[in-house]
């Protein structure tokens, strides 16, 4: 499959529990604890798709899209699923207005994890 996913998330635990089940899908996988060192690290290695959270220190979600979205293609154009515990209207449009592909809620099912990551990475289940 050779699909890189980024996970951006401050909570260890859900990065492993997004880790186990990305790589257990064949999905090769790396992490960043903010925004800030996730854009440091596609600076080094592009990835095919991210996974962000919008609550994080440092650099939030939302401001990591817009300044991903601000770089240079094809890094701009990288697909991103925002995961976060906010479910209001307002959470959702505000993550598509920063550049979001998809906007999921926590907590995610493995299965739902890997179908939408699945789907933005044209891979069909």
């Amino acid at each position: 499959m050779d699909k890189r996913i980024l996970i951006i998330d401050d909570a260890s635990l859900v990065r492993l529990y997004y880790r186990d089940a990305l790589q257990r899908a064949g999905y090769s996988v790396d992490e960043a604890m903010n925004g800030l060192e996730a854009l440091e690290k596609l600076l080094v290695t592009p990835a095919d798709l991210l996974l962000v959270d919008i609550n994080m220190p440092k650099m939030d979600g939302l401001t990591f899209l817009k300044s991903l979205r601000r770089q240079p293609m094809p890094l701009a154009a990288t697909p991103a699923i925002v995961v976060s515990t906010e479910a209001a209207p307002q959470d959702v449009e505000a993550a598509r207005r920063a550049g979001g592909n998809f906007y999921l809620v926590k907590p995610l099912t493995q299965d739902t994890l890997t179908r939408y990551v699945g789907l933005c990475c044209g891979i069909k289940s």
